[in-house]
């Protein structure tokens, strides 16, 4: 299938800094020219990160979203297909991507980027031909950072899902499951034909229960 990425930029003033450049979906080749900020570390260590994801804006199917100022990476998106060792990698749904990562250096919380990053992804329909899914779990969020309890923080990533018509989605994933703050959250894209509804139906419930 093809898969649709058109570029878009836009600025957000900085107060006396340089302006914020949110960009994407951005080209490995244009990706190697920046640097990740040290405080992007949720995930790994900064270059590991950055390794991955100039990796992932190589793929057909990934996409980066990122914020910089001049050179420098201080927030970034994922967009690309579920880890073959997840369920939702079951059946090789060709139209199926997973918003991934989110992540914005701590003196830069508070701007909004993340909205925006997300936002600029799905400018232009550039996703309606597939099904974006993410999943939220409690043990990734930034909980001592930003002060917030598990589920203040989980109504904070409902509403910037729900920015760009994510909703959230029953599931028996066991990883989900597992606590009552985790959550899947789903867009099902405009041009996503209904075979692909019913098959990613299949995916979410698997227990089959007998009486």
């Amino acid at each position: 299938m093809q898969h649709i990425k058109r570029y878009h930029s836009q600025l957000v003033p900085n107060g006396t800094s340089p302006s914020i450049i949110v960009e994407g979906p951005v080209p490995s080749e244009q990706l190697v020219n920046y640097q990740l900020h040290p405080d992007l570390d949720a995930f790994r260590r900064p270059p590991e990160q950055f390794k991955a994801l100039i990796e992932i804006s190589g793929l057909p199917e990934g996409r980066i979203i990122i914020s910089r100022i001049d050179h420098i990476i201080i927030g970034y998106v994922t967009f690309h297909y579920a880890d073959e060792m997840e369920r939702w990698s079951q059946g090789n749904m060709q139209d199926l991507i997973e918003l991934g990562a989110i992540e914005v250096a701590d003196d830069y919380r508070g701007l909004g980027l993340g909205k925006r990053m997300i936002r600029l992804a799905f400018e232009d329909g550039q996703l309606e031909n597939v099904i974006t899914f993410t999943t939220e779990y409690y043990w990734h969020w930034d909980l001592e950072k930003s002060g917030l309890n598990v589920w203040d923080y989980r109504k904070m990533m409902e509403k910037l899902m729900k920015s760009v018509d994510m909703v959230w989605f029953a599931t028996d994933d066991p990883e989900i499951c597992s606590h009552p703050a985790n959550c899947l959250m789903v867009r099902v894209g405009k041009q996503v034909p209904f075979d692909s509804v019913e098959q990613f139906d299949r995916i979410r419930f698997q227990q089959r229960f007998m009486y």
